[in-house]
């Protein structure tokens, strides 16, 4: 049995001398033993490398659930990567025009006086509002006050010249009806009759002349009379005072005389007429229109867009700056809109008619 055995295990062992030693005949029946026993572990052994080679494929292949860590990760990166972009649009969307300029009143003035005189009362103060035909100064009126009595004076002279005259003539054609009546009947001679029908001539001259200088004393009364009125400085249209650039006991022009000399009162502003002017790029200009809608917001107020529409494109440009200059009105009139605030105006597509469009044009624009 021990000897089976030993037999066995040199039956394992692999020859490395390429010859295979034959069983000895004394062997006998363990030869058989020993083949069946060399194929069977052959074959288990081929078994066990395939199984092996199977199990190796299946763990490379088949996908394994990530760890908690790595799974992490992934989800913090997912999280961290940046939102896909929205799909584009086939039509691309056309971007709004957008321009900058300046609020501007339509009616602006600012008023002088027509004669040169001294201030002597100012009635207005910045921010006040005034009426149209409202006194907003007074000048030194004396010497416009005298002129204006002493015109009525001489057409009064000239009234009593006239009336004068008048009654000369009706006496002396009531002599020359006298006189013609007797010399008819040959009892006048015609020296009488000839020297009744000069003098009726005569005052008749006189009286037109009288009667025609009676009418320039009349039209010099009212010349006085007008000077004395421009002594008082009316407003010429209703609205705010922004600026009072004269005080009493100052002289004042309508033009520039040197010195100290005013040449306005106060400037006054329509708030009714305030509009935006904005300088469009010339390269821009086709994609404006009258009645474009657009929104306006002022540097003042950023947070607040006013709705208006196109009124007119001045038709020309500026060769320095390559802009075309663009009138806006504006659908809301607000106290807060002031003279020279810069806006910037953003115009939108509008796809309605002209004639269904809002007009904003204002009262005063033309």
């Amino acid at each position: 049995m021990t000897d089976n055995k030993a037999q066995m295990l040199r039956s394992l062992a692999i020859d490395r001398s390429g010859t295979t030693e034959k069983p000895s005949q004394s062997s006998g029946s363990n030869s058989g033993s020993e083949a069946v026993f060399k194929s069977r572990s052959m074959w288990g052994t081929a078994v066990l490398l395939g199984i092996a080679v199977v199990g190796a494929a299946l763990w490379y292949f088949v996908p394994r659930p990530p760890e908690q860590g790595q799974q992490q990760a992934e989800t913090a990166h997912a999280k961290s990567a940046p939102a896909p972009a929205p799909p584009v649009s086939a039509e691309p969307r056309r971007a709004g025009l957008v321009a900058s300029g300046y609020v501007v009143a339509r009616r602006k003035a600012t008023v002088a006086a027509e004669i040169m005189g001294k201030i002597v009362e100012t009635a207005v103060e910045e921010g006040m509002v005034v009426e149209s035909g409202q006194v907003i100064a007074r000048l030194d009126s004396v010497l416009a006050a005298k002129d204006l009595a002493l015109a009525r004076s001489r057409a009064e002279s000239s009234d009593a010249a006239v009336a004068a005259i008048e009654a000369d003539l009706r006496e002396a054609e009531r002599v020359f009806n006298r006189v013609h009546d007797l010399a008819q009947r040959n009892v006048s001679s015609q020296a009488d009759l000839t020297k009744a029908e000069a003098r009726v001539a005569v005052l008749r001259a006189q009286l037109r002349q009288a009667e025609a200088q009676l009418a320039t004393a009349r039209l010099d009364a009212q010349r006085a009379a007008a000077v004395l009125d421009k002594h008082e400085i009316r407003a010429p249209f209703t609205g705010v005072v922004i600026e009072r650039s004269a005080q009493p006991g100052e002289m004042i022009s309508p033009m520039s005389a040197g010195g100290f000399t005013r040449t306005g009162i106060c400037t006054i502003v329509d708030m009714d007429s305030i509009e935006v002017e904005v300088d469009v790029n010339e390269a821009f200009i086709g994609r404006v229109q009258s009645g474009t809608n657009v929104g306006a917001v002022l540097d003042a107020y950023p947070d607040w867009t006013i709705p208006g529409a196109v009124i007119a494109i001045v038709p020309t440009a500026n060769r320095e700056k390559a802009t075309v200059r663009v009138r806006i009105g504006l659908q809301q009139k607000d106290p807060r809109i002031l003279p020279d605030m810069a806006a910037k105006v953003t115009f939108t597509a509008d796809d309605r008619p002209a004639e269904a469009r809002p007009n904003y044009r204002s009262s005063a624009s033309n």
